[in-house]
């Protein structure tokens, strides 16, 4: 696992969380909801390869 997907994480973190305060002090939760619903699927786009490389390695280190 590289270091760039946790930076990569972080700045989509921290630009989620900026862009939902801004919306709900607009009063728009709605779509507050639905921008950090959507920055949770990224991630999660960007992390299920990587859990899916360390079950291979885990196969082959334990060889099961």
């Amino acid at each position: 696992m590289s270091v760039t997907i946790i930076f990569k994480i972080a700045a989509v973190g921290i630009v989620v969380a900026v862009l939902s305060q801004i919306l709900k002090h607009s009063g728009r939760e709605e779509q507050a909801f639905l921008l950090s619903l959507a920055g949770l699927i990224i991630v999660l786009f960007w992390i299920v390869p990587c859990i899916g490389d360390l079950f291979e390695t885990m196969e082959t280190l334990f060889e099961l």
